[in-house]
């Protein structure tokens, strides 16, 4: 007890979200037997690279695992890590889904906002900003995580689908039983409309592998689509980012609203 007290004292002191990484879910494994438990680390990070965070209610607004239309609410102990837990599941793919609460940072450099902005490629956002009369210094900005991942159970058939996550990425192909000759396929969405001609990140490593991390852009179509090429024996991690202007309405809230989508999974080795 002593020791997970501490445990709980020190990840209270670490898991403050960093702002302008990422944050995924991260199987302990990406192939499970039926009925076998489910393991997950929350991580925050960059370049596919991040630490191990602790579950904490307070930074949970929604935690659920969904296979076909079975919706499971998912709860955890403050301290748990892994942070994501639950029992064996049935034949077919799963979906893991985590969504955080909102954070807050003050910019303190304007440079770190336009790098964000650039990285991103939100276009015209300077210059929104300026035409809004917004300063250039101590003005900040909340934003909020909403990240899936793709577990397979069992042989792992079956289709992501939309959540109703205020952003998310849905996978169109099943990297687990497709054929993905052609490439994976993703469409992101926001509010549940796809968002067309927008920067979608994609990370990839060898498979449990801390090593080279492949880093690749990509636009989403008209109808909200990204294609790109995948490997077998890899694991991915697909990053998507939308900006909103907020008008505050008392002196010092946040200007902006950024909302964070992830997907990760792996494509099995032949």
């Amino acid at each position: 007890m002593y020791l997970r007290s501490l445990s709980l004292i020190f990840s209270l002191l670490v898991s403050v979200p960093v702002y302008a990484h990422e944050f995924w879910i991260s199987p302990v494994k990406y192939e499970v037997s039926v009925d076998e438990p489910i393991e997950a680390h929350f991580r925050v990070g960059q370049g596919f690279n991040g630490s191990g965070q602790s579950f904490l209610s307070r930074q949970t607004a929604r935690q659920e695992v969904v296979q076909g239309r079975q919706t499971t609410q998912v709860t955890g102990r403050n301290g748990d890590r892994p942070a994501f837990q639950h029992s064996g599941l049935s034949n077919g793919l799963a979906v893991l889904v985590h969504e955080t609460t909102d954070s807050s940072l003050t910019y303190k450099d304007y440079e770190k906002f336009l790098k964000f902005v650039t990285h991103k490629s939100f276009e015209g956002q300077p210059e929104a900003h300026q035409a809004r009369g917004l300063p250039e210094v101590d003005f900040r900005e909340s934003y909020r995580r909403f990240a899936k991942s793709l577990i397979a159970v069992g042989d792992g058939a079956g289709k992501d689908m939309s959540v109703g996550l205020d952003i998310e990425i849905v996978a169109l192909t099943n990297p687990y039983t497709d054929d993905l000759s052609n490439g994976m396929q993703v469409r992101v969405l926001m509010m549940g409309q796809p968002r067309p001609n927008v920067q979608v990140e994609v990370f990839q490593r060898a498979l449990r592998e801390t090593g080279e991390v492949q880093i690749s852009l990509h636009q989403t179509d008209a109808d909200g689509v990204a294609k790109f090429p995948v490997t077998a024996g890899q694991e991915y991690m697909i990053d998507s980012v939308a900006l909103i202007p907020i008008d505050p309405e008392v002196k010092g809230n946040p200007v902006w609203h950024s909302l964070w989508a992830n997907l990760t999974f792996a494509v099995p080795t032949d």
